[in-house]
């Protein structure tokens, strides 16, 4: 017999499907089936006693060798009521009959090996074969198996295939060649066949190439370390199917009784319908978080391309890969209403994109459109039946392009489409499904309402500054006495961005006697309310203007026109409200701060009155800028208070600003810094006042707020003495004809001889009344300037009134004679009595003379 070669190694070790041909005589590796059922063995001589007795003989009966040879086996073990039937049958053995059977023992109870007292019954499967010795007597062998070890085997078995077969996940035992050895009903029910026939194959039978080089990876590294892996996923492909399936695997060692490793086992359960919730949910997710991230982002500014931008900036690269805007052209130019036609092709501007993907093209979504460039979509095009149906469409991927994948969503607000928008995905990303066309509409739809009301607050914001404007005075007002220039500055012009309009205005209002008065105001709150709200007052303050009221008793009539203006009752309103200022209610009125002055040129004096206003600031001829004391007073819309009046005589040369605090206040700079800021600006009040107010608006531009700038300044350049005739006369009648000549000299003095006769006969007119109804001294003035002014004084309170005289009547034409003869006429009181006055245009202006002997002729 050749030498039995050395046990081989687990790796050498050979299959159990090799051929037996192949088999090799090899010591039995531990772990062997024996160890399990735990067979033991013993031979009985020809004289019927036990001549051999093996280890696994003393384990299983309890008897020592040396206790058990040379005695009767059925003596030794066998229960002693059975003793005589075992007699019987070991005759038959040795007789030469096989026998097996099941034979009651006496068994250890204390585990040592050793019997305790009588001990207990126990069941061995005995197998006698007999034999013959070298001498040719009869002997048998026995082997002895406990039938509770057999047993325990079999439920084991039992309860292993049942797990194996029966279980509902996917179950491979898998050899340490990587091959399946096993396969469950389950697995072979997914994959197809029968459980045998997936025996031998390898993890590349049912992955593709790339996943399975990464299982196999995995499984050498759990049958090489021993570590367990769980929840492991694989994709692959069901056989004969192009459904992408998804499973998680469990992978652990398995060993045998003594710890050698004899596989992997594979543990799988398919999780395809779970990761599809998963990632459901995981997009449900996803999607909540960029609609909340909308409404945070979208919409902050009044901007509509600002607000495309921002709709980009939330869906690139969250939502998309890139990103387009379309927004109509004629909703960018102002029209009241988007030009959409109903074929979808009006024209467009993109006004906004974004790529996540750096070599992708700039159009992007499908059209080969510039940022900027005005264009409009064929009539075929998916683009454009999504504008003309208002619903979204897919757009065709290009030959060659990245993008794989692309939505056209209309932009729709209110029921008006506004735009287009357009999101794509490039090749590599997951294709946009339903839930992601539903998810483009809703932010569409959002951005589309931002750009919507930044469509109509421009609108508003347009008209308000029409309204605005159209209120101010055109160009540089022009006032007898005074060079002016004003500056107005809309809150966006003065922050280069966009802002609601503001309630500041300012005025220039001719007054009679060559006075001026100036304005300047400011309404509490923006937009177009506010705007409208200035416009009223602005009226207010010309209306009260006229009637040539002091400038406290002008800011009194405008408090209660201010108290009305928010208030359901209007102007109705605001007279009761000034009845019991105490209660009125604010939040009902428009709340406003003016001031007013009227300067005199002929006396170089200007009185102020201010409702809550900030002061005016007055520099003159060689002194550094001062602001004027002038009681402030309440806001217009407060009432309960009157408004007192400061007078200041401002030399010759002297400069004067009004402002609002837009140009001294904003949110970085207090209005303290503001003012001190402005009045420090009027260094050189000397310069044209074009450049002043140039120098103040750059100097100050630091300081510039949202709110709008107002600036009005007028330096004084008082009447000339020369270009002044005053004259006091006595009340009698006499005074008329020195009133006639003292005129007539002075208009031939100013080369006026063309006024002449037109001036005597006014004057005479005037005086006479002042004779007839006034009190008191009379006195004339004449004011030569732009317009030759004729003022008539006296003492009287009862104002002229003009009627219609009948063709009887021998008087009551003299004011119908004025108003016939005068560009134009009128009274005012004053603190001692009234003044009548007209005014005549000058030779060779645009107003020609009227014909006193015509205007005479037209009264009869």
């Amino acid at each position: 017999m050749s030498e039995i070669p050395a046990r081989p190694t687990e790796s050498e070790g050979p299959s159990a499907d090799a051929p037996l041909g192949d088999a090799v005589w090899q010591s039995s590796p531990p772990g062997s089936i024996y160890d399990y059922i735990k067979v033991a063995s013993f031979s009985i001589g020809p004289d019927g006693l036990v001549d051999q007795w093996s280890l696994r003989a003393e384990q299983l009966l309890g008897i020592p060798a040396e206790h058990a040879v040379g005695t009767d086996p059925i003596d030794a073990f066998v229960d002693p009521d059975l003793r005589e039937r075992g007699q019987r049958k070991m005759a038959e053995i040795l007789d030469g009959r096989e026998w097996t059977g099941v034979v009651p023992f006496r068994a250890p109870d204390d585990g040592t090996g050793h019997r305790t007292g009588r001990g207990v019954r126990g069941l061995a499967e005995v197998y006698v074969m007999p034999t013959r010795t070298e001498d040719g007597e009869k002997a048998a062998v026995c082997i002895v198996v406990d039938v509770r070890v057999l047993r325990s085997i079999e439920t084991d078995l039992a309860a292993s295939q049942a797990i194996f077969g029966q279980s509902p996940f996917g179950f491979l035992l898998i050899d340490p060649d990587l091959r399946v050895r096993r396969a469950n009903q389950r697995f072979a029910s997914t994959f197809g066949g029968t459980p045998d026939d997936h025996r031998g194959k390898g993890v590349h039978d049912y992955l593709p190439r790339a996943e399975a080089d990464r299982v196999s990876a995995t499984l050498r590294r759990v049958l090489e370390s021993g570590e367990s892996i769980t929840d492991m996923h694989v994709t692959g492909f069901v056989p004969g199917t192009e459904e992408r399936r998804h499973w998680s695997v469990n992978l652990y060692r398995v060993h045998s009784g003594s710890g050698r490793p004899i596989g992997v086992a594979w543990l799988g359960t398919d999780i395809t319908a779970r990761r599809a919730a998963a990632r459901e949910a995981a997009a449900a997710r996803r999607n909540l978080a960029l609609l909340n991230e909308a409404g945070a982002r979208i919409g902050n500014s009044l901007d509509l391309e600002t607000t495309a931008r921002e709709l980009l900036d939330v869906v690139v690269p969250g939502f998309c890969d890139l990103a387009t805007v379309d927004l109509y052209q004629g909703l960018l130019a102002g029209d009241e209403t988007p030009p959409g036609l109903a074929d979808g092709s009006a024209e467009l501007r993109r006004v906004a994109y974004s790529s996540a993907v750096s070599d992708a093209p700039l159009h992007g979504a499908g059209e080969r459109v510039q940022l900027g460039a005005v264009h409009h979509y064929p009539f075929n095009s998916p683009c454009a039946d999504a504008l003309r149906t208002a619903r979204p469409r897919t757009v065709p991927a290009e030959d060659g392009s990245l993008v794989q994948s692309t939505l056209a969503v209309p932009m729709v607000a209110h029921d008006t489409v506004v735009g287009l928008a357009q999101f794509a995905r490039t090749k590599g990303s997951e294709p946009f499904g339903d839930r992601d066309r539903d998810l483009a509409v809703e932010l569409a739809a959002r951005a589309a309402v931002c750009i919507d009301n930044a469509r109509l607050y421009r609108r508003e914001h347009e008209r308000a500054l029409i309204l605005q404007r159209s209120l101010l005075p055109p160009g540089d007002p022009e006032a007898s006495g005074l060079d002016i220039a004003c500056r107005y500055l809309p809150g966006e012009a003065a922050t280069g961005r966009a802002s609601e309009v503001g309630g500041d205005w300012f005025d220039v209002i001719e007054l009679p006697g060559h006075r001026t008065a100036l304005v300047v105001g400011d309404v509490m709150g923006r937009g177009l309310r506010a705007a409208v709200a200035m416009g009223e007052l602005r009226t207010a303050v010309r209306t009260l203007a006229q009637l040539d009221l002091e400038p406290a008793e002008v800011l009194s009539q405008l408090d209660e026109i201010a108290r009305g203006l928010g208030a359901p009752g209007g102007v109705q309103q605001a007279t009761r409200a000034a009845r019991r200022p105490r209660e009125a209610d604010l939040s009902e009125v428009y709340l406003a701060t003016c001031v007013y002055a009227v300067y005199d040129s002929v006396t170089r004096r200007c009185t102020f009155a201010n409702a809550g206003h900030l002061p005016p600031v007055l520099v003159e001829p060689g002194e550094s800028a001062l602001m004027l004391d002038v009681p402030p007073g309440l806001p217009l819309g407060v009432g309960g208070e009157p408004f007192e009046e400061v007078e200041v005589e401002l030399p010759e040369g002297a400069l004067l600003a009004l402002y609002t605090d837009g140009l001294v206040e904003s949110r970085d700079h207090p209005l303290d810094e503001g003012l001190q800021a402005f009045v420090g600006a009027l260094t050189d009040p000397t310069q044209p006042l074009e450049d002043v107010c140039d120098q103040v608006l750059n100097t100050l531009d630091s300081h510039h707020g949202e709110d709008d700038i107002a600036l009005l300044m007028a330096r004084v350049q008082g009447l000339p003495t020369e270009s002044v005739g005053d004259w006091t006369l006595p009340r009698e009648p006499r005074s008329v004809g020195r009133a006639r000549e003292y005129a007539r000299r002075r208009l031939l003095d100013w080369d006026m001889e063309a006024l002449v006769d037109t001036t005597e006969l006014l004057v005479s007119e005037l005086v006479t009344n002042a004779l007839r109804y006034g009190e008191g001294e009379i006195r004339l003035r004449l004011l030569l300037d732009r317009t030759l002014v004729c003022e008539v004084w006296d003492s009287g309170l009862v104002q002229p009134r003009r009627r219609r005289a009948r063709d009887t009547d021998e008087g009551g034409r003299g004011l119908q004679l004025v108003g016939l003869l005068s560009a134009a006429w009128g009274s005012r009181r004053t603190p001692r009595g009234k003044t009548v006055w007209f005014e005549l245009p000058l030779p060779g202006g645009d107003t020609p003379l009227t014909d006193p002997a015509e205007a005479l002729l037209s009264l009869f």
